[in-house]
């Protein structure tokens, strides 16, 4: 026992020298590539030394060994102020030996952000091929392309086994995927998209700088999008969240009694888009609510449909026989959607819209009906859309001052307004 003492004694005095006297790093290292090719498909990334080096890190060793002999015990080794402390020592020199060891091991760490950087970089979203008419058909204008993502994980498992490796590569192929557009010319022959069946159009003229902004954040959600045979769209599935974090701005919506700023305002104009889109295709609408009052940005009135996440919704089903494609393109002010599928020889009709009460407050009634006949002359869809319009005073923006009392106050509340307000 007293001789393991010893030995541990011995081995802590002999690390002390070798600390204080050992300049730097005396142990050869694995030697760091000056650079590597990193290939993703055909793109080629080259890395720098100075950029792999922090793939690595150190650590450092040390083995004590009876027969080992050490440059610690050259008498000459340590010099100047550290003269003394090596001269306690010497004895022990003379017995024992210590060696110090450099190992380098690769740091997963870096290596992912690297990668998480290179994907950022690289990555790309698919294209849908984009359509047009000509001559009555659809021909597709834009190619479709594929996009790329960067496997990470494979990509790390990859790297780290290079570089461990005897047999080091200067080239390493990086793993990715191929992602498919949802729309190209192939998935178009097979889906038997061939014909534009319907149109939406609608004017916001006039609109805010934050109401068209959102118009545009809003109608980019819609374009490209499929409908299936016999499937129900949703609106507001499709719309997702309406928030400042899915980049829209306040802007005024109606709300139960009041007009006020609200994160996404100007949705409607692209529901209400959608809703005439449905409408002139022949679809079953089997959602559809209007307006609380007439609004100006979707005239004619009657042909209108408002939306809030998640209720009040517009949805409607695909009765068409083939899938259908969303189109959306904004000209000036004009926001137009655009059917394409197959056509079945469907026809459609609707009467509308009219307006059949209009009062001095502002507050109207109107309809119109959608009628569709197959190819045959069978009329397979005859609904009547009635709006029922408030009057814009019940619903008063930001500063405005009411004149009507709402439908929901009280006789107390509404002399307790006009008193505030100083109206007679």
């Amino acid at each position: 026992m007293q001789r393991l003492k010893n030995f541990s004694v011995i081995f802590v005095l002999i690390s002390a020298v070798f600390l204080l006297c050992l300049p730097g790093n005396a142990a050869a290292k694995k030697n760091i590539p000056d650079q590597l090719n990193l290939k993703i498909k055909d793109k080629v990334l080259t890395v720098n030394s100075g950029e792999i080096s922090q793939w690595f890190s150190e650590k450092e060793t040390f083995t004590f060994s009876r027969n080992y002999r050490s440059e610690i015990e050259n008498p000459y080794f340590c010099r100047g102020k550290k003269q003394v402390f090596c001269n306690l020592v010497l004895p022990i020199r003379k017995t024992a030996g210590l060696k110090r060891n450099w190992q380098l091991s690769v740091d997963e760490n870096p290596i992912k952000i690297f990668l998480e950087d290179l994907g950022r970089e690289h990555n790309k979203d698919p294209v849908d091929a984009k359509l047009q008419m000509e001559d009555g058909k659809v021909t597709v204008f834009a190619v479709s392309e594929n996009g790329l993502k960067l496997d990470q994980e494979k990509s790390l498992a990859k790297i780290k086994e290079n570089l461990t490796s005897d047999n080091l590569s200067l080239e390493i192929e990086l793993p990715y995927q191929e992602t498919k557009p949802e729309i190209s010319l192939e998935s178009l022959n097979n889906m038997g998209i061939t014909d534009l069946i319907g149109e939406g159009r609608s004017n916001f003229r006039g609109s805010p700088k934050n109401r068209i902004f959102n118009i545009k954040v809003a109608t980019s959600r819609f374009n490209g999008i499929l409908i299936k045979p016999g499937e129900e769209f949703s609106f507001t599935k499709i719309l997702g969240e309406v928030d400042g974090e899915h980049g829209y701005l306040p802007e005024l919506v109606i709300k139960k009694d009041k007009t006020e700023p609200e994160f996404g305002g100007g949705i409607c104009q692209v529901s209400t888009t959608t809703f005439r889109a449905a409408i002139y295709s022949g679809l079953k609408i089997t959602a559809r609510r209007n307006h609380a009052y007439p609004v100006q940005y979707y005239n004619p009135q009657g042909l209108d449909a408002t939306v809030y996440v998640p209720r009040p919704d517009l949805r409607f089903i695909n009765n068409t026989p083939a899938y259908i494609l969303i189109q959306t393109e904004i000209s000036g002010t004009e926001l137009i959607f655009r059917f394409f599928g197959t056509s079945d020889g469907r026809r459609i009709e609707v009467i509308g819209p009219k307006i059949i009460q209009r009062n001095s407050d502002g507050s109207m009634k109107a309809t119109f009906t959608q009628n569709v006949y197959d190819q045959s002359g069978n009329l397979t869809i005859s609904d009547v859309f009635n709006s029922n319009y408030d009057s814009p005073a019940k619903y008063p923006h930001p500063g405005q001052i009411l004149t009507i009392k709402p439908a929901d106050w009280s006789d107390k509340q509404w002399r307790q307004y006009k008193k505030d307000n100083n109206l007679q």
